[in-house]
C-alpha cells in the first residue's frame, strides 16, 4: 500500500468519525444547543461576575491574613 492510499484510508476514518457527531449521546445535547438571548446571556455574566468577585476576594482577605497575623502574633508572644 503506497503513501496515496494510505491518506485516503485516514480521511476516510475521518469523515466517518465525524459524521457521527450529531448521533449517539452528545448529537442530543448539540441539537437542543442555542445561542442565548441578551437577557439570559446578562444574567450569566451577572452570576460569573458575583462569583469572581467573591472569589478573589476571599483570596485577598486570605493573603491579608497571612502578610498581617504573624505580626499580631509577634507582638502578643
Amino acid at each position: 500500500m503506497d503513501i496515496v492510499e494510505k491518506s485516503w484510508d485516514v480521511q476516510k476514518k475521518i469523515e466517518e468519525r465525524a459524521g457521527k457527531i450529531g448521533k449517539g449521546k452528545y448529537g442530543r445535547v448539540l441539537k437542543m444547543a442555542r445561542k442565548p438571548d441578551m437577557e439570559e446571556y446578562k444574567k450569566t455574566l451577572t452570576i460569573c461576575m458575583i462569583g469572581l468577585l467573591l472569589v478573589g476576594g476571599l483570596g485577598f482577605l486570605i493573603y491579608l491574613l497571612f502578610q498581617n497575623v504573624p505580626e499580631y502574633l509577634s507582638l502578643v508572644v
